[in-house]
């Protein structure tokens, strides 16, 4: 995909892309094609789907940032959407967290060593550990994450890194009313509340969206995260 394509479609989003910009994004999808042959990070590789699929999708978020805010990516895989967002926001200071350490591992040299990137870490950790401490327990105003697990149970995982005030700004691949309506007790055991809803259509992908903004409005019960995978077996 050129720039010309990429900066017209993603000015149809308010986005500015950069001809700098551009060439991060193209540095970023050649080094994922590479190491995807080692190491499966994405199903998604073609460049176009890529630009589209992972890239565009990842940047729609960055108008419901604020500027140089503390941001924590929980379930990275192989950086989205917060290295998209980083590329476009540079003032904002990242930090993200996976599972799986050979997607850690390519973020960090894709930030460090491809992109020439400051203030963004990832690190191998599980959410339900790292929340735990207090280095990073409440400490970050948005929490951003894509494709991780159903609302009711990425709350648990995402809460507890926010401030009292502070945000998640969740992308969704589909519309989220049922996830919405189901994670109603789960909102009221962490402290926290829908301030908005954004359902959009990505015209180049014929494709329905949605970001789900929401508030912690009081401290995280010290018992959550729970343990033992029980976010994901026992939905709260």
């Amino acid at each position: 995909m050129t720039y010309e394509q990429f900066a017209n479609i993603a000015s149809k989003y308010s986005i500015n892309i950069t001809n700098a910009m551009y060439q991060q994004f193209n540095t970023y999808y050649n080094y994922l094609r590479e190491e995807n042959e080692k190491y499966n990070l994405t199903t998604i590789i073609e460049e176009d789907d890529v630009f589209l699929k992972h890239f565009l999708d990842s940047i729609i978020a960055c108008k419901y940032i604020p500027d140089n805010c503390q941001l924590i990516d929980i379930g990275c895989g192989a950086g989205f959407p917060s290295v998209p967002i980083k590329i476009i926001r540079n003032d904002i200071d990242m930090t993200l967290i996976d599972a799986v350490n050979k997607k850690v591992n390519f973020v960090n040299t894709l930030c460090s060593e491809k992109l020439k990137l400051s203030h963004i870490l990832a690190m191998h950790a599980r959410c339900e550990d790292i929340a735990k401490t207090p280095k990073y327990r409440e400490k970050y105003d948005i929490v951003v994450a894509r494709a991780v697990a159903s609302l009711n149970v990425l709350l648990e995982y995402a809460i507890p890194f926010l401030k009292v005030g502070g945000k998640c700004v969740l992308l969704k691949s589909k519309l989220v009313s049922e996830e919405i309506s189901q994670a109603k007790n789960a909102l009221k055991e962490l402290n926290a509340s829908i301030d908005n809803v954004i359902n959009y259509n990505i015209a180049e992908l014929d494709a329905e969206r949605s970001i789900v903004i929401i508030t912690k409005t009081k401290p995280t019960p010290s018992k959550y995260p729970r343990q033992q995978n029980k976010a994901r077996k026992m939905p709260l």
